[in-house]
């Protein structure tokens, strides 16, 4: 992995010398002789620390082992609600979360049903050691989208706050989402989603996960 990530930064910085030196010799050729303003090149950072920042960006540290933490298999007791104060509705499904790509992100793949359907869904979780903030993505056989939101973690609550932005099918706009994301113990999570309708934000559903 170390002699990988060596060749892509070399390679990188061979590509970023090529590019500023074109840069610094390019003029604009035209018949008065007026040359256009070049940028302002950024400071140049010798491939030893280009080296120390990509190895530090591509391993995995304490906030994946929290999401290692969480592999296996969990029932998950899902509600929802389709406006504020609704009638809530129950459906059940199990997950199975995995760690992939050398520890690097978390997939977890649901099934069961919902609405008296089969349901499936899958979705990751990321932490990038750069931003220092989680993004996590959904999938599922009950659309055609998928839900991207990213937060931080918050130790003093042991929970997760993400926002991101979902499209109504019904109107077709835009409108803002939030989850929350709680460690209520080893072996039990809590997962709350808030959607907006008519400018006013409400829980639309509510998952315990249980581990097996």
């Amino acid at each position: 992995m170390k002699n990988l990530i060596a060749v892509l930064v070399l390679v990188m910085c061979f590509a970023s010398c090529k590019k500023e030196a074109k840069t610094a010799t390019e003029t604009v050729g035209s018949s008065d002789s007026i040359k256009k303003e070049e940028p302002i090149a950024e400071q140049p950072v010798d491939s030893a620390a280009q080296m120390k920042a990509w190895q530090e960006y591509a391993t995995p540290g304490a906030p994946h082992k929290l999401m290692a933490d969480e592999v296996g298999t969990w029932n998950c007791d899902m509600t929802f609600w389709s406006e504020p104060n609704g009638k809530p509705e129950k459906a059940t499904s199990t997950a199975n979360v995995k760690m992939i790509l050398g520890g690097r992100y978390q997939e977890s793949n649901y099934q069961g049903t919902m609405m008296g359907q089969a349901f499936e869904g899958k979705s990751t979780l990321a932490y990038n050691n750069a931003s220092k903030e989680y993004t996590t993505t959904f999938i599922d056989n009950m659309g055609t989208g998928m839900l991207v939101a990213m937060g931080k973690y918050d130790e003093s609550t042991k929970s997760m706050e993400l926002k991101g932005d979902m499209i109504n099918p019904v109107n077709g706009k835009k409108t803002p989402y939030r989850e929350i994301y709680t460690i209520v113990d080893a072996k039990t999570r809590k997962m709350e989603m808030f959607d907006v309708k008519n400018g006013e934000e409400f829980k639309s559903m509510e998952i315990i996960m249980k581990k097996k």
